[in-house]
């Protein structure tokens, strides 16, 4: 884990009001798996980290993608180039795939995007299928930077793609099921592919074990820690009805 003074480099819309920031933190560029995440520390600010998936890397830069919910991410936007966050990472556990697990559909909704693009570059990285299974309210929310074989969407609306739940777009014949979005969604995906990897919203606070602020109800009785044993959980293992439903882990307020 390393806290890194990350200057901003670059931002860019990759989707309606959902914007991607990318900052110069080569230690943890060099080391994050997908699946894992940084906390962010504006300084002055808000009191608490705030924290984010990785979406991207490339060469000493690391992405992060938001959308402004509240002040913190309000402020994030505001930086201009050169103004620095303080950004500890990479912290929690990411997602493992198996060489001979089979095709990987990478299913998201909104900015459950955020650690998919990773995760595309591992997976293909062990010679596995990608299908990137992204889903939004409309067309215009959907981030479009995808990554992998083939393409897959949804809108609720019905403005691109699959009409409908963005598990409704998820090819047949996928052997590995990777999932990030709302709580609900990833309990409806846990009831077909129990055996899923998710990375779990909950709230944060320190990110580093210490607060127990994110405490993770599991089907075995126990209770852990998102930012330590979590966020990437086999989707069975979770017992979905004691967590919220309206919380996003990729971006937090």
């Amino acid at each position: 884990m390393y806290d890194v003074e990350a200057p901003l480099a670059g931002r860019r819309e990759v989707a309606r009001g959902v914007w991607v920031l990318g900052f110069e933190a080569a230690p943890i560029a060099h080391s994050v798996r997908a699946g894992q995440f940084v906390n962010l520390l504006l300084r002055p600010g808000p009191l608490l980290r705030r924290p984010f998936s990785v979406y991207r890397v490339d060469h000493d830069v690391v992405e992060v993608v938001l959308k402004a919910v509240g002040e913190g991410t309000r402020m994030l936007l505001e930086l201009r180039p050169g103004d620095r966050v303080s950004m500890l990472g990479p912290l929690g556990t990411g997602f493992e795939l198996e060489r001979e697990g089979g095709p990987v559909a990478l299913v998201s909704g909104g900015l459950g995007v955020a650690p998919m693009p990773l995760a595309a570059r591992e997976a293909q990285a062990l010679g596995l299928t990608v299908h990137w299974v992204h889903g939004a309210r409309t067309a215009d929310e959907l981030c479009r930077e995808w990554e992998g074989d083939e393409a897959w969407w949804a809108t609720d609306d019905g403005s691109l793609g699959v009409a409908g739940s963005v598990l409704q777009a998820v090819p047949v014949g996928v052997g590995q099921v990777l999932g990030c979005g709302p709580n609900r969604m990833l309990a409806a995906l846990a009831e077909r592919w129990p055996e899923a990897q998710v990375a779990l919203e909950t709230y944060m606070g320190c990110g580093t074990g210490v607060c127990l602020g994110c405490a993770v109800p599991r089907t075995s009785g126990v209770f852990d820690r998102a930012c330590q044993e979590g966020p990437v959980y086999r989707s069975g293992s979770i017992r979905w009805r004691d967590l919220p439903t309206a919380l996003h882990y990729a971006v937090s307020a």
